[in-house]
């Protein structure tokens, strides 16, 4: 089973723009990320997919590997489907652009699930992590997901999923946390079906996979990624680097 990481980045950003070019310890936010893909030692293959001229020769001129994307896309999935779409590849994870500190163990417990995957039930894999605070459930920034009772996704919403009205009935909570593992056909399937009513009013592409029946496993991790959205993200990750 071949495995590849694949980082989308866009130079555009709207609350930080040209971040992933910005400097963190002496490389750019994106040549570290592409790197910490590599060193995890996880991956057949790490490419950076691209529509910037930028940052194809930032990598490209350190001895990485980038593509450049033919068409604009809305999604990150669809900027990757068309980059592996001629790659001979099994399984595709995505990894993000800003969030150069990644957590091995967490792509390690995504990478398994299709290891013991030997009936080809999945179609992707994703994270999710457990929220307790009040603030972090109520915040449509941070997507909630609901699972069946084989961490299957049924639906994800940046609403309050389930509605707590039995306050006492024992109900987790779930944030899901933008890390995928694909099989290559279901994201080729993705990139050929029309948006639905369900993404287009949650602006959530997951929900498109869910709406054409894919099925996504989702993994618990207690992992919380450091992703770099602003000035001030950044120099956290200066301090923290």
């Amino acid at each position: 089973m071949k495995i590849i990481a694949v980082i989308p980045a866009r130079y555009a950003s709207t609350r930080f723009p040209a971040k992933l070019m910005q400097d963190l310890g002496g490389k750019t936010i994106i040549l570290r990320t592409y790197q910490a893909a590599i060193n995890t030692h996880l991956f057949d293959d790490v490419f950076v997919v691209t529509d910037s001229d930028i940052i194809y020769n930032e990598i490209s001129s350190n001895g990485g590997k980038a593509i450049m994307s033919v068409k604009e896309h809305e999604s990150g999935s669809d900027r990757i489907a068309e980059a592996v779409a001629n790659l001979d590849v099994d399984i595709v994870v995505n990894v993000q652009g800003d969030e150069p500190f990644i957590d091995k163990d967490s792509l390690q417990q995504l990478i398994s699930v299709y290891h013991a995957d030997v009936t080809k039930n999945i179609d992707l894999a994703s994270l999710m992590r457990e929220i307790k605070d009040e603030s972090e459930i109520q915040n449509p920034n941070n997507v909630k997901v609901v699972v069946d009772q084989t961490n299957f996704a049924l639906y994800f919403s940046r609403s309050v999923i389930p509605y707590p009205r039995e306050k006492n009935a024992g109900v987790r909570y779930y944030q899901h946390i933008g890390i995928y593992a694909f099989r290559k056909q279901a994201l080729l399937d993705f990139y050929a079906l029309p948006m639905q009513s369900l993404e287009a009013s949650e602006k959530l592409e997951q929900l498109r996979y869910l709406e054409f029946g894919k099925r996504i496993k989702m993994v618990e991790t207690m992992h919380v990624g450091i992703g770099i959205d602003t000035p001030e993200d950044l120099e956290k990750a200066r301090l923290l680097l």
